[in-house]
């Protein structure tokens, strides 16, 4: 842009400045193409002052004066009054804005290369290396399976201390409750100890198996059998075989202990041993720890809890000659076992803080954290 005013009537012939104080208001604004049609105008007069030159030297705009019409600057290295053509102005003019233009693209293609850089590292779960590594804030609220305590908890943890701002939060109420929980937009994600029902997945929930859990068969520790069939476990459920003498042990009744209804581990176990709908049952408790605690206090029950929840407090029976372990699970020889599974909702984008939980929990480097908690992972 280049500012014009209008000269004094008037100008000395030994003083340097052809601006008038009393005409500062009587600036204009002009394109260059003008400035080049009134240079050829009045181009009988035009001449270049020092002060002028020497500001467009420090990259300044330059000012011209029209009185009668003129303009007056000096070059910085002559003595005499040179004048200037619109030739010369507009060359100028374009050698400037040329510089400019540039400047500005190499700050652009510096900026774009940074930029390139910072993101041409791909994580595991389709992140960017620097996204990947970005601390999130916010809470993630997780609702379901009992079984998944030991798994989740540790995931939750270590979430939070990778990431300072965020908080983890896990209401263990089942594996049912947990689906319905999500369904209805109550948690971020769902937490089930059992694969997802086609009713269910039909009504816009997604399963993501996390990882693989034995469902151990217990025991008291007192207790002197040690190795049942998939049958028999069977058979003692539906209420066929009722006393520990049958089976080689003690004579006495047997105590079938086992979960809530809508309990993933109730529902695994079940499918397993096809018993769903059959099972006569002493106590039906809502949690794993329950069931652990209960059948710990009593040497004539049986149960069955998570492998990953498993204490030494109760002893974990053969099935078919093969111990519940990470390794027989893995391999399937130990045939009862089930999926721990996030459900989330079909085409509902989670929050940034839960979306890097579940891109975490679902990564390789959860793998040993879901190894230390007693379940099995699935990368």
């Amino acid at each position: 842009m280049i500012f014009f005013k209008k000269r004094c009537n008037k100008i000395p012939k030994r003083k340097k400045s052809a601006f008038c104080p009393q005409n500062i208001s009587t600036y204009k604004f002009l394109s260059r193409t003008r400035v080049c049609a009134y240079a050829e105008k009045l181009r009988p007069k035009i001449y270049l002052r020092k002060t002028i030159l020497h500001g467009f030297d420090k990259t300044r705009l330059l000012y011209f004066t029209f009185g009668g019409y003129t303009m007056s600057v000096q070059r910085k290295k002559y003595k005499r009054k040179i004048p200037i053509t619109e030739k010369g102005e507009c060359y100028i003019m374009k050698k400037f804005v040329s510089i400019m233009l540039a400047a500005l693209l190499a700050l652009a293609l510096l900026a774009g290369c940074g930029s390139k850089e910072a993101t041409t590292t791909t994580t595991l779960n389709g992140t960017t290396a620097a996204d990947g590594n970005k601390e999130v804030s916010g809470t993630v609220s997780t609702d379901g399976s009992t079984s998944m305590e030991n798994v989740i908890g540790a995931l939750g943890e270590a979430f939070m201390q990778n990431n300072k701002n965020a908080k983890f939060t896990y209401n263990p109420t089942g594996s049912g409750s947990g689906i319905t929980a999500v369904a209805e937009g109550r948690c971020d994600i769902g937490l089930s100890s059992r694969a997802l029902k086609d009713d269910e997945k039909a009504n816009g929930l997604t399963e993501t198996v996390v990882a693989l859990d034995g469902i151990a068969v217990i025991v008291n520790p007192a207790n002197a059998v040690s190795d049942l069939s998939v049958e028999n476990i069977a058979k003692i459920y539906t209420g066929e075989i009722t006393n520990w003498k049958d089976l080689g042990g003690a004579d006495a009744e047997i105590v079938v202990i086992g979960r809530e209804a809508g309990s993933g581990t109730r529902d695994g176990f079940e499918s397993i041993t096809s018993t769903k709908e059959a099972c006569k049952y002493r106590q039906e408790l809502t949690s794993t720890g329950d069931v652990i605690t209960t059948v710990a206090n009593n040497p004539n029950a049986i149960g069955y809890a998570s492998l990953a929840a498993l204490q030494d407090s109760v002893k974990a029976l053969t099935v078919g000659g093969v111990a519940p372990s990470e390794a027989t699970v893995k391999d399937g020889s130990y045939v009862i076992q089930r999926p721990f599974v996030l459900v989330t909702k079909t085409g509902t984008h989670l929050s940034e803080v839960a979306q890097k939980f579940f891109d975490f929990a679902t990564s390789a480097e959860a793998n040993d954290l879901i190894s230390k908690a007693g379940a099995v992972p699935v990368k």
